[in-house]
């Protein structure tokens, strides 16, 4: 008779005709008096035997059940049908873990048998699903986690299913059993060679063990390595975004060079404490989304997650990485709902979300904390004059070209047939060296620039934020052509930093803040107010306009929308689905510079420059050549060291 536990699952095919209680001890190495004092049992498992396993809860509740049916086979263990998976063992621990101080985490049960054979503090981890999020809290009682790591591909995605997991990474450490016992690959393996030896073995590979941290640095050291090798040339460059913008225009894409030079540094920023968030707006086939596109594809998959669209709780719950990441998403419409709008908002402002639920368990409805550790940027492409009031504020606003002239080079572009786009290599290492290299910067002229910025607008308490980290990202990207000071922090330039950022987005910090309005909202409304002087109506349409900017109807509508909405354009027809009829409204305000001139800030902030600034000691930049990489007395690449933490301007 089949146990009433069982699941039926007909497309198993176990390599043996099941697996009896006898048989696993024998496998395992262990008594089976011993396995049947921890719950095990034999059942008949559809048409065999089976060994059940049962998985308690603190409360000695049994909450889960897994059963082997094959020993050496596969599928080696099935799961009841409806159960949910959790750690193996817990309510075993009590003051065994607590007198160790320090927990193994294994895969499968079979090796926790083993560990707790010999009085060690074994967690189970079940095999093929991976480290779940969730646990992570289970094991905040241990001073140190060790993660027994198998020599196969099985094995190396277990260490990483541990290793995402921000809580638990200042106490991982990866433990293989086989640096101290050749042969042995699991705790089963080490107690067969020698049961006598097996806590011996096992302290010395413990002790072997290494910390995440240095894991992760030396992995970190050899990347940057090897990408360095890669884009030394393109790093020692003068002004790597006019670099940039000419391989773009090889790869197809014409005119943009503004939006395009800025989405490339906002993308940079993603290593910074604050990324630079963009929205790119424009009417329909305008090529919002081909420019971005294109831009980000010279990034590695690791700085990007695009997505069309996505659901309301995607970003709670989805488990792709975002810290120094950026999402991208194309048409704002996919963020159109009020809680996915609160979590962006909350993402960009706070650099992390914390969003809190209420999730049904086998001990009735529990409270759970989610945490996605950020800080991430955004980058929304979209048809809309305007996002959310909230997220608008929170965004640079880029508008895409709609002029003719525009849409002449697209289709030159387009019709190129002997256009071979550029190798992008080069530009994945750079970014990939920029993840290890150093990321802290001053600015000497931060003060000066705030005291020489006119106090016009709430909003640029958060403008000023992002003219400083789009100033460190240009100041990181060039990095190699910079000075560096005596803690090692690269030390930003008027000359080449300052100025670049503000002709990028000078006027468009000026229009956020409505100290000036836009070329196309002033041409607009120039247009129309000669239009409305030289006829003999009171008010023009937006065919007339559209023909007089030389622009199509969708594009004119744009904008004199923009106009209207800040009142320098009045429509005097109020009648839904009739034509509307324009005039001038308020009148246009002067052009106004709200970031002042490179001249201007060079005469107000050269003595602050500091005078121990010595050249970047990592870089030959100057003299013939190639750049070399700093090494050190192992001759690998060495990235600079964090500052120390002073009072200066840094991220």
């Amino acid at each position: 008779m089949q146990h009433p536990d069982a699941t039926q699952d007909n497309t198993a095919t176990p390599s043996e005709a099941g697996v009896t209680l006898e048989g696993y001890a024998e496998y395992v190495g262990l008594p089976a008096a011993y396995l049947k004092s921890l719950g095990l049992r034999e059942i008949h498992y559809v048409d065999q035997k089976a060994v059940k396993i049962p998985y308690l809860s603190q409360k000695a509740e049994e909450v889960c059940v897994r059963f082997r049916v094959s020993l050496t086979g596969k599928p080696k263990i099935k799961t009841r049908k409806g159960d949910k998976h959790r750690l193996y063992g817990l309510w075993s621990l009590g003051e065994m873990g607590e007198r160790a101080g320090f927990v193994v985490l294994v895969e499968g049960e079979s090796d926790a048998h083993v560990g707790w054979s010999h009085d060690v503090p074994v967690i189970g981890v079940p095999g093929a699903v991976g480290f779940q999020s969730e646990w992570a809290g289970e094991l905040d009682g241990f001073e140190k986690v060790y993660a027994l790591v198998e020599p196969d591909d099985a094995g190396e995605t277990f260490w990483q299913s541990l290793a995402a997991e921000a809580p638990l990474r200042e106490r991982l450490y990866r433990l293989e059993l086989s640096k101290a016992s050749p042969g042995a690959e699991d705790l089963g393996d080490l107690h067969k060679q020698d049961p006598d030896k097996f806590t011996e073995r096992l302290r010395g590979a413990l002790e072997g063990a290494r910390h995440w941290m240095d894991i992760a640095e030396s992995e970190a050291l050899e990347r940057a390595r090897k990408a360095w090798e890669r884009c030394a040339s393109l790093a020692g460059e003068e002004d790597i975004l006019e670099r940039f913008y000419a391989t773009l225009r090889a790869s197809g894409v014409a005119g943009e060079r503004r939006t395009a030079m800025i989405l490339y540094l906002a993308l940079t920023s993603r290593r910074l404490d604050r990324p630079v968030s963009v929205a790119v707006k424009g009417p329909s086939s305008g090529g919002k989304s081909f420019l971005v596109e294109r831009v980000a594809g010279y990034f590695p998959e690791s700085a990007v997650y695009a997505l069309t669209a996505m659901s309301e709780k995607t970003l709670a719950y989805s488990d792709e990485p975002i810290k120094h990441r950026f999402l991208i998403l194309y048409e704002a419409s996919g963020m159109g709902g009020d809680f996915q709008t609160y979590l962006i908002r909350s993402l960009l402002s706070e650099g992390r979300l914390r969003y809190e639920t209420l999730e049904k368990t086998n001990e009735g409805i529990k409270p759970r904390l989610i945490e996605r550790e950020g800080p991430t940027g955004l980058i929304v492409t979209t048809t809309m004059d305007r996002l959310h009031p909230e997220n608008e504020t929170r965004l640079l606003s880029l508008l895409v070209t709609d002029t003719q002239e525009q849409t002449g080079q697209v289709l030159r572009a387009l019709a190129d047939e002997e256009l071979t786009p550029p190798e992008r290599d080069e530009w994945f290492a750079l970014q990939e060296w920029l993840e290890g290299a150093m990321r802290h910067v001053t600015i000497p002229f931060a003060g000066v620039l705030a005291e020489m910025i006119p106090s016009v607008a709430v909003r640029l308490r958060r403008d000023f934020s992002a003219i400083l980290n789009l100033i460190r990202a240009h100041a990181l990207l060039h990095q190699r052509t910079r000075e560096h000071d005596e803690k090692g922090r690269v030390v930003a330039t008027v000359g080449g930093d300052y100025r670049m950022v503000r002709e990028l987005v000078g006027d468009l910090v000026a229009e956020g803040v409505e100290a000036t309005v836009s070329a196309t909202v002033r041409e607009t409304v120039e247009v129309i107010e000669r239009l409305v002087d030289e006829s003999d109506d009171d008010a023009v349409s937006l065919t007339q306009i559209a023909a007089e900017l030389k622009l199509d109807k969708s594009a004119a509508s744009r904008r004199v929308r923009s106009a209207t909405f800040k009142g320098y354009v009045k429509n005097l027809e109020d009648r839904k689905g009739r034509p509307g009829r324009y005039l001038t409204g308020e009148p246009l305000p002067e052009d106004v510079a709200v970031l002042p001139t490179v001249e201007e800030v060079l005469h107000r902030c050269e003595p602050l420059y500091p005078p121990s600034a010595t050249l970047n000691p990592h870089s030959d930049a100057g003299s013939e050549g190639t750049v070399a990489p700093l090494h050190s007395d192992q001759g690998g690449y060495t990235p600079p060291s964090p500052p120390d933490e002073d009072p200066g301007v840094r991220i």
